[in-house]
């Protein structure tokens, strides 16, 4: 096995994180899902153009908080069983929900499939703005100058729990037969789903974005996705006088910090020359998972398609 350009698989499997925690970030948390609870989600479900005969195609709007209407494309059996699964999908950072074949394959073993568009990313969700400071480019720094519960991310996240609350009160849908999937930016949502929402049943997280950010800086890999950091720096904290205070804001969005919440049977999936999400970082919140884990290895591979990794997690999802 060559040797990942991060720490040997031997640390790697034993590596800690870096990035700080915040004192109250259980409280924020609970805090969050009891804002999130208390909403009337508002939903609305529009007949799709989109046609198979063995799925009804629907958009699924929701409201969720800060007043923000919410989207995911909405994929149900017409002939399932009752009640059946039903698999969550997230995408990648700045990308929307795919094409409705992409989701096929669940619905023709009889599952419903939800997949979230992120809010101001590629989809049509909306973000509903109202926050403070640099807004110009860039979700992980989004409202990093406003109280936390501002952040972008702090609501997306929301969002991912959201989506699965209302899938799992599907009366057509068994709650305890649902599980999450996607990858980078979709595997840190799939995490985060899997830790607000502890009645999802297997996560399938390739590559997960959004994990363990002094990392990456100490790692000069502020670049690609995470570039947005080292401009905030740049623009903000010249100095990096904030240093600490600026990477302790950004923990109440690190997955790693969300992910002994999780309850799900995980399946993670990472490329050892990942230079877009370094290996480090997603050992960083694998690592803190409690609940009956696997992660597959691919030596050769970096930020990218993970061959025949795919059909693995389609199996792993169709055991629900």
């Amino acid at each position: 096995m060559p040797l990942t350009f991060d720490l040997p698989l031997e640390k790697l499997k034993a590596y800690p994180g870096t990035n700080p925690r915040p004192a109250d970030f259980d409280a924020f948390w609970d805090a969050r899902l009891a804002e999130m609870r208390a909403l009337d989600p508002e939903v609305e479900l529009r007949p799709a153009e989109f046609r198979v005969p063995f799925a009804r195609a629907s958009d699924l709007y929701f409201t969720g908080v800060g007043g923000a209407r919410v989207h995911a494309k909405l994929l149900q059996p017409v002939r399932a069983k009752e009640p059946h699964p039903a698999v969550l999908q997230f995408h990648g950072y700045s990308g929307d929900a795919g094409d409705w074949t992409g989701k096929l394959g669940y619905a023709a073993l009889g599952f419903t499939v939800a997949a979230l568009d992120c809010r101001g990313q590629g989809g049509e969700s909306e973000d509903a703005g109202g926050v403070r400071g640099y807004t110009f480019h860039g979700h992980i720094i989004r409202g990093l100058d406003d109280a936390p519960e501002k952040m972008l991310f702090v609501q997306i996240f929301l969002d991912t729990a959201m989506l699965a609350r209302i899938v799992m009160e599907m009366p057509d849908v068994d709650p305890a037969r649902v599980g999450a999937t996607g990858g980078s930016q979709g595997g840190g949502l799939t995490l985060a789903c899997a830790a607000l929402e502890p009645r999802i049943r297997r996560a399938a997280a390739n590559f997960p974005f959004l994990c363990d950010y002094k990392r990456i800086w100490q790692m000069d890999q502020a670049k690609d996705a995470y570039a947005e950091l080292r401009d905030y720096f740049k623009r903000f904290d010249p100095r990096h006088e904030r240093e600490d205070e600026i990477f302790e804001r950004l923990g109440y969005v690190d997955v790693q910090h969300l992910a002994p919440r999780i309850r799900a049977e995980v399946l993670m999936a990472v490329g050892l020359m990942d230079t877009i999400c370094p290996p480090s970082t997603q050992f960083a919140a694998y690592n803190k998972i409690t609940s009956p884990k696997r992660m597959d290895l691919y030596p050769d591979f970096g930020h990218e398609g993970l061959k025949g990794h795919e059909d693995r997690i389609f199996q792993f999802l169709a055991g629900l």
